[in-house]
């Protein structure tokens, strides 16, 4: 593969005074090429003439892009673009690692002749298959929703989304669950309805296409079992691995908070499922509406939330689950160290790991319940190794990035959710609580929010 992109650079003249590394063939240059860091690769093109155009080869960057990013993000890439055209890999890398803003644009509006789904927070948003999918959440005077709606995107992202709704009343109506995408499927865990019952039941459900029905879904629930987490809502779950889902915390009965961590593996038909407790010491202290994030294979980061006595949080966590060796790292950093640092605590937010390796931190709200619109980035490449992490004095200053925001500006807002295409290059958000107009004998306003607003984190040709 590499000998046609890189053919302009296999002459070399002859001689025994030339160094070994100018006698390599381009195949075997670009194998070891793809096994150095980028710092290294960067260091190498500038020996000479002849390195620093073979180390600036689109071909040499694409497969690095596979490197750092997956193959699935760099497939949904090129599927992205039209004609087949090449992509500049290496000027796309460098806007990815040097990301410092997003753009924003609406893509519903729910005064149009269109239905969309009605305003709510505290539901739940996947993309899977090319399509989002959205379930229940709480909306105005209390009430739960149970509804599950799906929007068509595939490769050609639409400037305004068509929703079907495509289900009510299974699964049961709830608000603050969660739901996250295990390989093609979707797996729904506990919730609060709207006579205030947690619950601790858990869902499966798969999309359907077909000629006749179009784009459906179908719901199960899922087998697990005698031993369960106790019932909870505005707890905080990811995806880790092909069969497994991971959830903390949460709000329990009587409004007691919880600091616990379980582990659900399904079984390979996804009709069964084992949970069982990681009991580890230290753990994160006992939390809710916070954000859990696999970032790589079966390591995750959680961060925010409010804890036992409301206060809202700041700290950042490390969990890698292995055979050897699974516990909770405290992820330490101080606040006075990053440019507006200050406004990092909250509860509500959203994190998405996007293109880059970069954790996506959006909204959220704060102590006093002042809702945010910014957008922030957690470096986890810079993140020491788990064996390391503990005895770090601290993550660099520049692990943390505030982002500019360009275009639309979206309303502050806080409980709402977000995911990302399978580039990680988009990223969708809906709903969440919106500050409202001030009514008499109120003393704040609040709004549901029916808006659905995509981020463009990286620009293509």
């Amino acid at each position: 593969m590499a000998t046609s992109f890189m053919s302009e650079t296999s002459s070399s003249s002859s001689g025994s005074s030339q160094p070994a590394i100018v006698k390599l063939t381009p195949d075997h240059l670009f194998t070891i090429l793809l096994l150095l860091p980028i710092e290294s690769i960067l260091s190498f093109s500038m020996t000479c003439r002849k390195f620093r155009s073979f180390t600036s080869s689109d071909a040499l960057w694409e497969s690095i892009c596979r490197r750092e990013w997956g193959p699935t993000s760099v497939a949904a890439l090129k599927s992205s673009i039209i004609n087949n055209q090449q992509l500049p890999w290496m000027r796309l890398y460098k806007q990815v690692s040097q990301l410092d803003s997003v753009s924003c644009y609406k893509l519903s509006d729910p005064d149009g002749d269109l239905t969309f789904p009605s305003p709510r927070a505290s539901h739940s948003l996947n993309f899977v298959s090319g399509c989002l999918i959205l379930f229940g959440g709480g909306s105005e005077g209390g009430r739960h929703l149970d509804d599950t709606w799906v929007a068509y995107i595939g490769n050609d992202l639409p400037r305004m989304l068509k929703w079907k709704k495509v289900h009510s009343g299974i699964p049961s109506g709830r608000f603050g669950h969660t739901c996250v995408v295990v390989g093609e499927y979707l797996v729904l865990y506990g919730g609060i309805n709207d006579s205030g019952i947690r619950q601790n039941d858990a869902w499966v459900g798969q999309l359907v296409f077909s000629d006749n029905q179009g784009i459906t879904i179908s719901w199960r629930p899922l087998n697990v079992g005698s031993i369960v987490p106790p019932p909870r809502g505005a707890h905080a779950a990811c995806c880790i691995s092909e069969r497994k889902m991971v959830i903390q915390g949460g709000i329990w009965l009587n409004g007691i908070r919880l600091s616990d961590t379980w582990v659900l593996e399904l079984s390979e038909n996804h009709h069964f499922g084992t949970w069982r407790e990681l009991i580890t010491h230290p753990s994160p202290p006992a939390r809710s509406g916070h954000s859990l994030t696999c970032i790589s294979g079966t390591a995750m980061v959680l961060f925010g939330g409010r804890g036992l006595g409301y206060d809202v949080l700041n700290d950042a966590w490390l969990l890698e689950i292995s055979d050897d060796q699974t516990k909770w790292i405290q992820l330490p950093y101080d606040l006075q160290t990053i440019p507006e640092g200050l406004s990092l605590p909250r509860v509500g937010h959203s994190a998405t790991l996007i293109l880059g390796s970069q954790l996506l931190i959006y909204g959220g709200e704060d102590s006093y319940r002042h809702r945010k619109d910014d957008f922030w980035v957690l470096d986890i490449k810079l993140i020491p190794p788990q064996r390391t992490a503990s005895s770090s004095k601290g993550l660099q200053a520049n692990m943390w990035k505030k982002l500019n925001i360009d275009g639309y500006k979206p309303n502050s807002r806080s409980f709402h959710r977000s995911c990302v295409d399978h580039s990680g290059r988009f990223l969708f958000v809906f709903g969440g609580m919106v500050d409202g107009l001030l009514q008499p004998l109120e003393s704040q306003g609040l709004l549901f929010d029916g808006q659905l607003f995509l981020v463009e984190l990286v620009h293509l040709p």
